[in-house]
């Protein structure tokens, strides 16, 4: 019995089946391992989702987060999505101007150095379609003949919504959109000071609102406006305005060949209008006086008893030409205005007009246009770059209504200009060089000689009392300017 016992043992144990036990324990062993790992994957993988997620809010986030700016464009920040932007910019122009030994009239003519303008901006973007500026000014006064300091003002301060290309309101204190020359940027137009149609005969900057927009992929240009209204020349300030009558603007351009190769694709023009009522009186004539090109001086005002008495249509045919590195910009401007004086009751309608040519020519081979000039090498101390040299040159010419200096029916008295110190015209040349050193910084040197008809007293004492029929010329004004221009 034992040895059958012993004998079913040994072949249980041989064949295994007394392993039983211990195999279970292996198999329950390797089931919790199972699980273990099984528990452990999940875990990696819940981390794996986790770490995912971390990286898609960092991601987002950064997406978020507001972007640090510095360029041509100036300094500032925007918005990951480019919907909100701030911007500092700023321009500044030190001149100075020597009149040699000229003297007007017998006036002394001072040489000397000038703080022309000191202008930062601040602008920006609202929800992706509302552009800011404000602009205010540190440089020269406004009546630069009579200020004998600086006058702080705001040059610009608007909002443009641009809602559509074709659809676009700005309202606020801006440049009206009427001169061609007087659209261009500051730091961008060719010679120190701008023309006679720009200075003297078209709106400066207004308050109003005016609509405007691009259509045809940009070729034409449309903008009409109401404004206070200003003087020839003149920018208002943000004050109440003092006419009760308000100006009305308008204006189209056309760039019929933009966008294409022909040589024909740097060509624009335009024609624009302005319409008002100007009532002067005796404390605010509503009248201009018209400067000479080195602005310290007017070759041209009207008497102290005339004012604004009705219409005032201003009309500007405008256009320019860029090909390469060749540029040339032309503009007309005459004014109507209704005027009377106030001590005799008299009332004419005169008419005075301007005009000019400008011309640019790159030496360097850069491209000329609308808005400035970018060097292709900026300037080194190491003599690998020499930036953008410019040459330019400019003719223009400011003409007053005969009938200003009329001695028709009442004689002298009826003349609403003295002929005796005020010109009847005002015709200038000018040449000069720009020296772009980068995008940022200008030096530039004009030279600009203008002759006057009339407008420099009688030669025969007897005539102060007659019909001034041997008025001298004014003397002649020959001007060298030189500019440090920096601008960001």
């Amino acid at each position: 019995m034992l040895f059958k016992k012993t004998l079913l043992s040994s072949l249980l144990i041989s064949s295994g089946l007394i392993a039983i036990p211990a195999l279970a324990d292996d198999s329950q062993e390797l089931e919790e391992l199972r699980a273990r790992i099984q528990e452990l994957d999940q875990k990696i993988r819940v981390l794996d989702r986790k770490n995912e997620i971390a990286v898609e809010e960092a991601a987002a986030k950064e997406k978020e987060k507001p972007v640090l700016v510095a360029g041509e464009k100036g300094f500032g920040f925007k918005s990951a999505d480019g919907n909100f932007e701030f911007r500092l910019r700023g321009l500044i122009h030190v001149d100075y101007r020597s009149f040699g030994d000229d003297e007007v009239n017998g006036v002394k003519q001072i040489d000397g150095f000038l703080a022309r303008r000191i202008r930062p901006t601040f602008e920006g973007t609202l929800f992706g379609k509302y552009d800011f500026r404000f602009t205010p000014e540190f440089g020269e006064g406004v009546n630069r003949a009579q200020d004998s300091g600086n006058t702080a003002r705001v040059v610009d301060a608007y909002i443009d919504a641009r809602l559509e290309p074709w659809f676009k309101v700005r309202a606020g204190k801006f440049k009206p959109f009427v001169g061609l020359e007087r659209l261009q940027s500051g730091s961008d137009i060719k010679f120190i000071e701008r023309s006679y149609v720009s200075n003297n005969i078209l709106p400066n900057r207004d308050l109003g609102v005016s609509l405007h927009g691009d259509v045809l992929d940009g070729k034409l240009n449309y903008a009409v406006g109401v404004f206070n209204g200003s003087v020839d020349g003149g920018e208002n300030t943000t004050t109440q305005d003092s006419n009760i009558d308000k100006d009305y603007a308008a204006r189209v351009f056309v760039q019929p060949f933009k966008g294409g190769d022909s040589a024909l694709a740097g060509l624009g023009a335009g024609l624009s209008f302005t319409y008002g009522d100007a009532e002067g009186t005796a404390a605010v004539t509503n009248l201009p006086s018209y400067k000479t090109p080195g602005q310290s001086n007017n070759f041209f005002s009207y008497a102290g008893t005339v004012v604004s008495d009705g219409k005032r249509l201003r009309w500007s045919p405008q256009a320019y030409y860029y090909n390469g590195p060749f540029g040339v910009l032309a503009e007309y401007a005459e004014v109507s205005q209704e005027v009377r004086r106030t001590d005799i009751d008299r009332h004419d309608t005169l008419k005075n007009n301007a005009w000019h040519v400008t011309a640019n020519w790159i030496l360097t081979g850069e491209d000329a246009s609308f808005k400035g000039v970018s060097p292709k090498s900026p300037f080194t101390t190491d003599g690998k770059g020499w930036g953008a040299w410019e040459l330019i040159a400019r003719y223009q010419e400011n003409n007053i209504d005969k009938d200003a200096f009329s001695t028709a029916a009442a004689g002298p008295g009826v003349r609403f200009a003295d002929p005796r110190t005020n010109a009847e015209s005002a015709k200038s040349w000018a040449v000069g060089v720009n020296w772009y050193l980068n995008q940022w910084v200008r030096l530039a040197v004009n030279y600009e000689e203008t002759h006057f008809d009339k407008g420099g007293s009688v030669n025969n004492a007897g005539a102060a009392t007659g019909g001034f029929t041997d008025v001298r010329d004014r003397d002649d004004e020959r001007l060298l300017f030189s500019r440090l221009q920096v601008s960001f």
